[in-house]
């Protein structure tokens, strides 16, 4: 079974994604990678956000960025 990629940029983790990193990367049924840059710098300095397996998911804080990141998943 191949697993789930979930991308973080770090500079997004700086403005408060690294929470969700943190919790994501715990789940062995995902992929978590830190980047230095994921090239969606208009994003980053307004949202939190992941790519998980190349869609954009974003959320208002940390808590629901994973979960808007698992209703995603839950989805597909």
């Amino acid at each position: 079974m191949r697993k789930i990629v979930v991308e973080f940029c770090i500079t997004n983790m700086a403005n408060g994604s690294h929470h969700a990193f943190a919790k994501l990367k715990n789940d062995y049924d995902l992929d978590v990678i830190e980047y230095g840059c994921l090239g969606y710098c208009g994003k980053c300095r307004h949202l939190l956000f992941a790519l998980v397996d190349n869609d954009i998911i974003h959320g208002e804080n940390a808590e629901e960025l994973v979960y808007n990141i698992y209703q995603h998943l839950d989805e597909e």
